[in-house]
């Protein structure tokens, strides 16, 4: 399922702990190496550690449900297969709803 809710500053919710946010953040932002295809959802979340609300919460929680649900899934290439990988980039302009600056 796909929320289509715009993640912005969100001033007339809740505030919670800026602290506890970050620390969260802090450690979704150690996984980007290993999960390069979460960088973008988790550097959205990191823009409003300054003031978060329930909103911003809410969304790093889906996030690491996303994880958790995740975490037995994975490719295996067997070194000597004929296996071959091609890539594909796609690049999103304009793609930051606040600023209309690229994102990727």
């Amino acid at each position: 399922m796909v929320e289509k809710t715009k993640l912005d500053e969100d001033r007339e919710g809740k505030y919670v702990d800026p602290s506890h946010y970050r620390g969260m953040i802090g450690t979704l932002l150690y996984l980007i190496a290993s999960e390069p295809d979460l960088k973008f959802a988790i550097c959205m979340c990191a823009r409003y550690q300054a003031r978060p609300t329930e909103k911003h919460v809410h969304a790093v929680k889906r996030i690491i449900r996303y994880l958790r649900g995740t975490v037995n899934q994975g490719l295996w290439y067997l070194k000597d297969s004929s296996v071959a990988l091609s890539v594909f980039a796609d690049a999103d302009h304009a793609g930051c709803q606040v600023t209309r600056r690229s994102t990727s």
